[in-house]
């Protein structure tokens, strides 16, 4: 499973970046992946971002989540290094468990 952290403001290529990213993980193969938008976080500069009345422009921090294969996985992040991405991602094994 790989985690992707980022601000829901963050642009690509002048998209919003969780959608952009979502678009090249489906051209990458990723069978799935999930935007998580948070309540409240802070990050590498310390400042809170949080969703509050006295807030005009959001930023608060989104997660894009997805689970594959570790190759899939590990080929996504060669392909963000490529790209000339830098997000702070995470990594873990995970099991998969099925119900039917």
């Amino acid at each position: 499973m790989a985690r992707i952290y980022l601000r829901e403001d963050d642009k690509i290529e002048g998209k919003i970046a969780y959608r952009k990213l979502l678009e090249l993980l489906k051209e990458w193969g990723i069978g799935g992946a999930t935007v998580l938008k948070s309540m409240m976080g802070y990050g590498t500069t310390k400042s809170f971002h949080y969703e509050g009345i006295e807030v005009l422009s959001y930023g608060l921090p989104v997660v894009i989540e997805f689970v594959d294969e570790e190759e899939k996985v590990m080929k996504v992040l060669e392909n963000l290094s490529s790209k000339g991405l830098s997000f702070f991602i995470t990594i873990e094994r995970v099991s998969l468990w099925h119900s039917f």
